[in-house]
Parts: structure tokens; sequence; C-alpha cells
């Protein structure tokens, strides 16, 4: 589950209160700092020729749903008509073989994930072919490595899970959002509670290690008694990870044209100030709820059962390990670049994104479409961002290694704004730059502060399409 906030208001200053719900930062810069690349500058083959290639993430984007959710802004359409989905799948084979050819030789994938969209809206069948593209077209060893996969109730049928244990899967992530019925609904997200036991059922009858299911706090008239009705119903399956998403409402979703009627978050500042306290309150007890039964804590909203497996590959590193992505909606990373196809959230825009990508030649899928270059300012912020959003913090003695400074060097004044506002952990020591309880509390308003200026003005200059 991913979302997008391209409102940023410049950095406050320290004494200000932030609204501690301004941008879920899950990778620096986003998309809507992109911009389109001059063909010539942008060849795979010249971009990772320098890489280091021994040890990528390998992300396969499926761009298709039974249903959008109303909170949903993710790249993805309903269904896939008149044989979509195998022609996508012919596009990911050509997309592949173009990649395969520019990584050249001794390219090697640490971990892979299918995401979209939903993966297993594909048929069992379809499920296979994407596994032989990850293995055969890529060089992937699937059952080697952590393979993650999202799922939805609906599409968590036998035949499908049977495809996807077979093939290596590691972890299946479960979108429940809620398990009351009328909070499913409020959030225009139609589902049975007794549909997604069943799912649940046939997760765990499959074997997949790790079960990790998302849940949302923020829906229209939920309480700390229906929030802790779904934390129960979760917990009763004892899942190896649980992610607590705080409800956004986004330009161009469900909830995006309906937001006074459906959430109450849009109007007033006293509306948007209570829903930002409903949010708080929900998070705080979801955390501690978690806390209580055995769970710790790994960010803002990933919780993992105490003892169970971690699902990352132990010999990747996000900070500084490249990304191969393939779809429509993926991005991919190197050091240099970070970039993607284009970006969109209005469903007539995104299909005809998607029909673009399927009419592709195994030649045209040679160069980057749009991104986003990273100098070193840019790699110290994103290595900040990706390690400090973390639970246990980042290692300062890790990152003067990489850049021969300290954060609190290069970073003095957004550390001293958060230490002033109690979002820093004194007791950490001073090897250990961490977020207190507070701080993780406000993830999605610290993230955003350590943006740079160049990125912000991108993000403020798209519009939203």
């Amino acid at each position: 589950m991913t979302s997008t906030d391209v409102t940023l208001s410049p950095t406050p200053s320290a004494a200000a209160s932030p609204r501690p719900y301004r941008h879920y930062v899950y990778a620096y810069p986003h998309k809507t700092a992109y911009r389109a690349l001059p063909r010539e500058q942008a060849r795979l083959r010249d971009l990772w020729a320098d890489e280091p290639k021994n040890a990528l993430s390998l992300y396969f984007h499926i761009p298709f749903c039974e249903v959008r959710c109303g909170f949903c802004n993710l790249f993805t359409r309903i269904g896939a008509p008149d044989g979509l989905a195998t022609a996508y799948l012919d596009a990911l084979e050509r997309q592949a073989a173009a990649v395969r050819e520019a990584l050249g030789e001794g390219a090697r994938f640490a971990n892979a994930a299918f995401g979209g969209g939903t993966p297993t809206y594909l048929s069992a069948t379809e499920l296979e072919r994407l596994c032989d593209l990850a293995e055969g077209g890529l060089g992937a060893d699937l059952r080697a490595i952590p393979l993650s996969v999202e799922a939805s109730p609906a599409t968590a049928t036998a035949d499908r899970l049977r495809v996807l244990a077979e093939r290596g899967t590691t972890r299946l992530s479960l979108g429940v959002q809620s398990f009351v019925e009328a909070e499913a609904r409020a959030a225009v997200r139609p589902q049975r509670r007794g549909d997604v036991e069943a799912a649940l059922g046939r997760i765990r009858e499959a074997g997949i290690p790790v079960l990790n299911i998302d849940l949302i706090y923020g829906i229209d008239g939920q309480t700390e008694r229906s929030w802790t009705q779904s934390l129960d119903a979760a917990l009763a399956w004892r899942p190896e990870e649980l992610y607590l998403y705080p409800l956004y409402v986004r330009p161009l979703t469900g909830l995006g044209r309906h937001s006074t009627a459906t959430t109450g978050a849009a109007g007033s500042d006293r509306s948007e100030a209570a829903w930002d306290e409903q949010r708080l309150r929900l998070y705080r007890h979801g955390r501690d709820h978690l806390l209580a039964h055995g769970y710790e804590q790994v960010s803002m909203r990933m919780f993992r059962r105490t003892g169970a497996p971690a699902a990352g590959g132990g010999d990747y590193a996000c900070q500084t390990d490249g990304m191969v992505g393939l779809g429509c909606g993926a991005r991919s990373y190197t050091s240099t670049l970070h970039y993607s196809f284009d970006y969109a959230v209005d469903m007539h825009r995104i299909r005809g994104i998607i029909d673009a990508y399927t009419a592709r030649t195994t030649r045209e899928f040679g160069h980057a479409d749009f991104g986003w270059a990273m100098d070193d300012e840019e790699a110290r912020r994103r290595h900040l961002l990706q390690s400090l959003l973390q639970a246990e913090g980042l290692p300062v003695a890790e990152y003067r290694a990489r850049f021969g400074t300290s954060p609190g060097e290069d970073f003095a004044e957004e550390l001293e704004h958060f230490a002033d506002r109690g979002w820093l952990d004194a007791a950490a020591g001073p090897e250990v730059l961490r977020l207190s309880p507070e701080g993780l509390a406000h993830s999605d308003a610290a993230g955003p502060e350590l943006f740079s200026t160049a990125v912000r003005r991108r993000m403020a200059a798209y519009e939203p399409k």
C-alpha cells in the first residue's frame, strides 16, 4: 500500500507544530519530483554499466485490481479486459529482455517482490508465467531469496496461493484495512468479514512463512472500540507482521472527490485538526495494543511479532543497493538516477499509460523515461530518511563511513528542530541517531522536513493527473 501527498509547505520553524500527517515517505524522492529524461542520456546500459550489481532488489508491478478502494491512489486500474493481462505479461517479457541485456553479466538479486495493484489478480497460470519471467527472464532464484507478494482477500484463492508457495514466496501481505464491515464500506472497500477470514485461513494452509495484515485507522466513524475489534481479529491469526496505516485522502481518489461527506477531513481548520487528533489517538492505541500482545515496533507503520522471521534480504541495504523495477508503475534505482515510467492517479490516464506500455517493443524498453538525478546531497538525505524512520535508527558510524561526515554536520538545523520537539531519543547515545516514541508517531511530519528544496519545488509544481 502506498500513498502520495504533493502539498508540501515550507519547512516549519522549531517553534511551529506541524501537522502530524503530511506525507508518507516510502521512497525519496517521490515520483512527483520526476521529470521526462532525454532519451540519449538515459540508456539503461549506460546507467547500469558501472553500478554494483551483486545485491539488487527486483520488483514486478501488476497494475490490476478487482475493485479500486476509495482511499487508493496506487497506479492501478479495475480489471483487465480483452486479453490485457496477457498483453501486459508479454510486455513484461520484452522489458525483462531489455533489462537483462542492460545489466550484463554478474547481476544477482538479493530479494524480490510482486506488487501493484494486486498481483494475485492474475490467474494461477499467469502467476506461474510471472515467476518464470523473474527466473528465466532475469535470472532471479526465487526459491533462494526472500519473495514478498501483495494480495487481496478476494484473490487469495487456493490455486493462486499454491503457485506462490511452490515458487518460493516467503511473505504474503493481505490488504484487509478493517474487519468491521461498516468501516470497510466507509473506506469504499466492499468486503465481508467472512470472506476475509476465509482468505486468511487459505493463506495459513498454504504454509507461506510470513503473513502480513494491513489495517487502516482514521476511517469515518472509527473509534478505539472498533479499532480494537479489527486489531484483535487480526491478532487471532498470529500474523508475523502487521502494518498500521493512517488514512489519507488524496486528490483524484474516490474519497478525494467526496472527502467532506465521507471523512470530515476536508473543510475547516477545526475538522482537519480533529481528524489529526483522531488518527494520532488511534495510532497510539494500536501501537500500545500490539506492543502489549508481543509485537515489536519496526517503524511507525510496521510491527513484527517477537521471534518471527524477518522477511527481508539480509544482504540487501535499501540505502545503498540498487533496485530493478519492471512494469508500468515500477521504479528503479541506481546510485545516480531514480527512474520510472509516467505516473498518474486518474483512471483514464492510468489506462492510457498501461496501453502505451503494452505496445512497446523490446528496443523501446532500453531507456528510462522519467526520473530524478541523485547527487551527493540527495544521497545523504535519502540515507538519513530511510534509516531515521526505522525504529532502530541510524548508526552514526555507518553514515560517516559512507559520506565522511556525520548527520549532525549535514543536517544540523533539521535535527535541532526534531530535538526541540522531543522527536529524538536522547537516551540513544551519540553513536545512534534514533527517533523517540513521539518522533516515530510523527514520522509523516518528520520525513518531509528532510526533503531538499529542489525536491519540494518539483513536487509543488507537479499537477496531479
